[in-house]
């Protein structure tokens, strides 16, 4: 599973808070910087929901969850406690989710005020009065959104609105970037792994390196076991022997 993560906006201070004009192209700019520069997925959904809060009109709080067909969903980052507990406690099943329902087919969801109905729901029992949400992700099975909240009613605006899915663009592009390249590392981990237990096959065994690599792959399925953990395996089997 993903980790967590909890940051604090303070750290993001050489952006402007709530930025326009020119100051907002510029701080676009920066923020884009630092997304790309975050590393893994993890650390970019941790810079993001920093970001967020110091980019977006009127936010004071954010999270980014990943919500499943049906409505399962897991928290992945946030500002603070509060924000986590908005998430969990709704994904506990004490209140579903429909507004995040929406953003499957839209890409913003605006709650104005929780307390329009009467209050009574998780957001306004834990004071947050307004949320905007904006979709960063989404495929046949899984939804990946931001959402920014505030204590006040009514605190997102046009203009929150739309820095709010500028900002996103950059966020999916820097997680994307982040993803490929992870993907990328991990391939050539697994390439090396599979690289160095054949080469034990074919000490142990004395066969080339086709017939070491086809035994692999034919273990491999017979035991229903991926061929990267099995060449792991191997691997570590053969640095024990060793010591």
């Amino acid at each position: 599973m993903p980790k967590r993560f909890v940051v604090a906006a303070s750290e993001f201070t050489d952006l402007p808070r709530f930025p326009v004009g020119f100051e907002l192209a510029d701080a676009l700019t920066t923020a884009a910087r630092q997304l790309h520069a975050a590393g893994a997925p993890e650390d970019t959904l941790n810079t993001a929901v920093g970001l967020a809060v110091r980019l977006l009109p009127g936010a004071e709080h954010a999270g980014i969850s990943e919500v499943q067909r049906g409505g399962r969903l897991r928290t992945l980052a946030w500002t603070d406690e509060a924000v986590r507990f908005a998430v969990e406690s709704r994904q506990a099943g004490r209140e579903p989710h429909p507004d995040w329902e929406h953003l499957w087919t839209t890409p913003v969801v605006r709650i104005d005020d929780s307390e329009a109905d009467g209050g009574g729901n998780v957001l306004s029992g834990l004071g947050l009065r307004s949320a905007l949400s904006l979709r960063l992700r989404a495929d046949r099975r899984r939804l990946t959104v931001l959402t920014a909240y505030a204590r006040k009613p009514q605190a997102f605006g046009e203009d929150a609105t739309r820095i709010g899915r500028l900002f996103t663009a950059h966020v999916s592009l820097a997680l994307d970037s982040a993803t490929v390249r992870e993907q990328l590392t991990e391939a050539m981990r697994t390439r090396d792994l599979i690289g160095q237990a054949t080469g034990i096959l074919m000490e142990r065994l004395d066969i080339d390196a086709a017939g070491a690599f086809d035994s692999l792959v034919k273990a491999s399925q017979r035991e229903n076991v991926k061929l990267r953990d099995l060449a792991r395996r191997i691997v570590d089997a053969n640095s024990g022997a060793g010591a």
